[in-house]
């Protein structure tokens, strides 16, 4: 079984479908939320993942757009463009969102979008903040996103170990617990501007991470004409 683990899609169709192609062949497609939001195509990102019959799981910007959160703790650019994603957004897009879990288990995983013990807000940065999420934690592993960085943190014995997945990046998973960031597919924050995800092989017990061009200049014509803010069309090209 090999499971496509994607997160912070954004709307951003092109580094979709540029991850999915890089990370097939696949059996599943696994999302860990904020499917919207930032980026211009809501309506085709949803139908895309609903067509490959992913399973998910709520995020920040995701509960915004239905009005199932305040925007008041988002900055403007943020509100703003979830704002307008809740404006233009369909039906079947709204009804999709709408079901999505705030947490999921998949045999071994939970998934978040934050963090097992804050599901929506909670960002995992530190050891600190993963080594209480460890003690919240009810499965080996748990998948989150949230914070648009591949990283990973993961227990050994008694210590918390911290690693910065790159592009090619496999991790073996065994008895040893951890939490496992994919990074974000359509809004990358660590000074790499393409795409990411991660290839889980549960035959193998592996983890694989990959860094994917796409076409930045597309996705940043289609904001522009949205009218979304342009902090968020520049920090495309630079990864920020």
């Amino acid at each position: 079984m090999r499971i496509a683990v994607l997160s912070d899609i954004h709307g951003n169709l092109p580094a979709l479908e540029a991850v999915l192609a890089a990370l097939a062949p696949f059996d599943a497609v696994w999302h860990l939320g904020d499917v919207v939001g930032y980026g211009p195509e809501p309506d085709a990102v949803v139908a895309r993942l609903d067509g490959l019959g992913a399973r998910g799981v709520r995020g920040n910007h995701d509960a915004a757009a239905i009005g199932a959160l305040s925007t008041s703790a988002f900055n403007s650019e943020a509100r703003a463009a979830v704002l307008w994603t809740a404006s233009v957004i369909d039906d079947e897009t709204r009804d999709w969102l709408t079901a999505l879990p705030e947490t999921a288990t998949m045999g071994d995983f939970m998934l978040a979008h934050g963090s097992p013990r804050d599901p929506i807000w909670e960002y995992v940065l530190t050891t600190p903040t993963a080594r209480a999420n460890f003690a919240a934690l009810t499965t080996r592993h748990a998948l989150i996103g949230h914070t648009h960085l591949p990283l990973v943190f993961r227990e050994d014995d008694g210590l918390v170990e911290t690693i910065a997945p790159s592009d090619g990046s496999v991790l073996a998973l065994d008895e040893r617990r951890a939490l496992l960031n994919p990074g974000s597919v359509g809004q990358p924050r660590d000074g790499d501007p393409r795409a990411s995800g991660a290839l889980l092989d549960l035959e193998a017990g592996t983890m694989a991470w990959r860094r994917i061009a796409y076409d930045i200049s597309t996705v940043q014509e289609r904001m522009r004409r949205a009218g979304l803010p342009k902090r968020l069309v520049d920090r495309l090209e630079h990864g920020q």
